[in-house]
C-alpha cells in the first residue's frame, strides 16, 4: 500500500514529490523485470530484455533529468525548505543529490549501460558455467568502458574521485580514504585469527557431517518456514530460485531467491535467512515516503547490516541454533549431526575456500578486500579487463595462500561486475562491521532479543531494527544510522570483539 503526504505540501516541493513518485514507480518496474530476468526469463529473451531495460532506463532518466526538476529544486530550496517537516526537508536534500547525479549522465549513456549490462550478464552465465573468461571478455570490456565514462562524468558533477562517485551510488557518504584504513586493519588481524582458528580445528574432533541427500521439496518447505520465522510476510513476498540468491522487488512486493543442492541443505537455508533480513528492511521502509528518495534504503552497506544481523549475528548464534536443531531433525530425519552443539561447530568452521558466497565470517572480508582492490584498479584504468584473471589469481594467492584452480572459482564467480555494479563490494564488509555494532547495541538494550532467538522468535529483534534502522529510510547515511542506534559512528571494535568471542578460543 502506498501512502502520500498526510498534509498539503508547498507547491514546488509538492510537484517534486509527485514527479519522484512517478520516477519511483518506473524504478519499481525495472526491479520486477530484473527479478524476472534472473528467475523466469528464457535464454532467448535476453536481447529483447536488453532493449526493454534500455527503453525503461532512458524513459526514467528523461523524467529524472528534466530541467524543470532543477527549477523546482531551486524554488523549493529558496522558499519552502524552512517550512517543511524534517523528513520532507531530508527528502528535498536527497532529491538534489540524485538530480546532480542524474543530469551528469546523458540519456544515451544510460541506455547503453542498461543494454550492455543485460548482454554481459547473459553471457556471464554461460562463461561461468564453462569457466571460459575469453567468452565474456568482449562484453565485459564494453561494460567497463561505459562504466568508466559514467564514473568520470559523475566525478565531474560531484567533485569525487571516479571510483568514489560510483561507490556513492551504492552507499552514500562512503569514500576510499575511509574504507581503505578499515580494510587494512582487518587485513592486519584476520590472518592471525584465521590461522589460530584453523590450528584449533585441527586439534579438535571435527564436526559430524549431516547425511544426505536432502530432498529439494523438503528444503523448499523449510526455507519458507524459516523466512516466516524471521518475519517475512508472504502476502507481500515471494520465494523463488535463481543462480545467484538475492532479495529485490519493492516494499509491497518483495522477491527473495535462493538456490538448492540435494547434497547441501545449509547453503539454501543460510541464504534464505540472509535474504529475509534484506526483505524485512525493504518491507519496513517509511510508508509515507514510498517511492521518494528519503523512503529508500540508506545504502547497500546498511542493507547488508540487516541481512547479516539476521544471518550471522542471530541465526548462527548458540540460542537460535538450539531452537533450529530439532527443526532440522524433524525435516530431514534423526541424525546426530543435527545436535545443537554439532551445528555450532559445523556452521562456524573456518576454511580458506575459493568462493565468496560460501565463505565463513573470518575469511569473508578477505574476499571483499580483493574485489575492492581490483575494481578500484579497473575503474582507474590501472587494470584492463583482459588482465583480470591474472590479477585475481595473484591477489587471491597473496591473501589466501594459493590461487583458484580455474576462473569459475576465480574472477567469474560473482555476478556484480558483469551487471556493471562496480563500487558495490565494500558494502558487504561494511555491513558486517555495522551488523556487529548494531546487534551488540540491540541485545544490550533489550534482553528479550536473545531470549526470543532461543525460542525461534524474531519479533523483539525486528521491532528493534524497525525502530532504530528501518524507520529512518535514507534520511540518515550509514554513519548517521549507526550513531542514532548506538551513540557512536561506525567502528571496527565491536566486529573484532564479535569475531574474537566466536572464533578466538584455542
Amino acid at each position: 500500500m502506498t501512502a502520500g503526504p498526510a498534509t498539503p505540501l508547498p507547491p514546488a516541493y509538492g510537484e517534486l514529490f509527485a514527479r519522484h513518485a512517478e520516477i519511483g514507480a518506473l524504478e519499481e518496474c525495472s526491479a520486477i523485470l530484473s527479478w524476472d530476468q534472473s528467475v523466469t526469463m528464457p535464454p532467448a529473451g535476453a536481447a529483447a530484455r536488453g532493449e526493454q531495460f534500455a527503453a525503461l532506463s532512458a524513459a526514467t532518466h528523461r523524467l529524472a533529468a528534466d530541467p524543470a526538476i532543477g527549477t523546482l529544486l531551486d524554488r523549493a530550496e529558496a522558499d519552502e525548505v524552512s517550512s517543511l517537516p524534517a523528513e520532507h526537508a531530508a527528502n528535498l536534500m536527497l532529491m538534489r543529490r540524485l538530480h546532480t547525479r542524474r543530469v551528469a549522465l546523458p540519456e544515451r549513456l544510460v541506455a547503453d549501460l542498461a543494454r550492455a549490462s543485460t548482454a554481459c550478464e547473459t553471457t556471464w552465465r554461460g562463461a561461468r558455467a564453462n569457466s571460459d573468461f575469453a567468452a565474456i571478455l568482449p562484453a565485459l570490456s564494453e561494460l567497463v568502458g561505459l562504466t568508466r565514462e559514467a564514473a568520470a562524468r559523475l566525478a565531474d558533477a560531484t567533485g569525487l574521485a571516479p571510483y568514489d562517485a560510483l561507490m556513492d551510488g551504492f552507499q552514500p557518504g562512503m569514500r576510499t580514504d575511509r574504507i581503505a584504513p578499515l580494510f587494512d586493519e582487518l587485513e592486519r588481524f584476520l590472518p592471525q585469527l584465521i590461522a589460530a582458528r584453523l590450528a584449533a580445528q585441527a586439534r579438535a574432533t571435527p564436526p559430524l557431517q549431516p547425511r544426505g541427500p536432502f530432498p529439494i521439496a523438503v528444503q523448499r518447505q523449510l526455507a519458507r518456514r524459516l523466512a516466516e520465522v524471521v518475519g517475512v510476510d508472504f502476502n507481500a513476498a515471494r520465494l523463488d530460485e535463481s543462480a545467484h540468491p538475492f532479495s529485490g522487488g519493492t516494499p509491497d512486493d518483495v522477491r527473495i531467491t535462493v538456490r538448492y543442492r540435494e547434497d547441501d541443505f545449509a547453503q539454501a537455508l543460510l541464504a534464505v535467512v540472509h535474504e529475509s533480513g534484506h526483505a524485512l528492511y525493504q518491507r519496513n521502509l517509511p510508508p509515507l515516503l514510498r517511492r521518494q528518495p528519503a523512503g529508500d534504503a540508506a545504502g547497500m552497506a546498511v542493507h547488508e547490516s540487516q541481512s547479516l544481523t539476521v544471518e550471522m549475528q542471530a541465526c548462527r548464534g548458540d540460542g537460535f541454533l538450539g531452537w533450529l536443531a530439532p527443526v532440522l531433525a524433524d525435516a530431514f530425519g534423526a541424525d546426530p549431526a543435527f545436535d545443537a552443539a554439532n551445528l555450532v561447530k559445523l556452521w562456524r568452521e573456518v576454511r580458506r575456500g575459493f568462493i565468496r558466497v560460501e565463505a565463513d565470517e573470518l575469511t569473508y572480508p578477505l574476499h571483499v578486500i580483493l574485489r575492492f582492490r581490483l575494481e578500484t584498479a579497473l575503474i582507474a584504468g590501472e587494470l584492463e579487463p583482459a588482465g583480470l584473471p591474472r590479477a585475481w589469481n595473484a591477489g587471491f594467492a597473496a591473501l589466501f595462500g594459493t590461487p583458484p584452480p580455474d576462473d569459475a572459482r576465480g574472477c567469474l564467480q560473482d555476478i556484480h561486475w558483469y551487471t556493471g555494479s562496480f563500487g558495490y563490494f565494500p558494502a558487504y564488509t561494511l555491513g558486517a562491521i555495522a551488523a556487529a555494532q548494531l546487534f551488540q547495541a540491540a541485545t544490550v538494550s533489550d534482553p528479550a532479543i536473545a531470549a526470543g532467538l532461543a525460542r525461534g522468535d524474531f519479533r523483539p529483534l525486528e521491532a528493534w531494527n524497525r525502530t532504530h534502522v528501518h524507520a529512518h529510510g535514507a534520511m540518515l547515511d550509514l554513519d548517521g544510522v549507526i550513531r542514532a542506534a548506538t551513540g557512536r559512528g561506525l567502528e571496527i571494535a565491536p566486529f573484532r570483539q564479535h569475531l574474537l568471542c566466536r572464533y578466538g578460543e584455542t
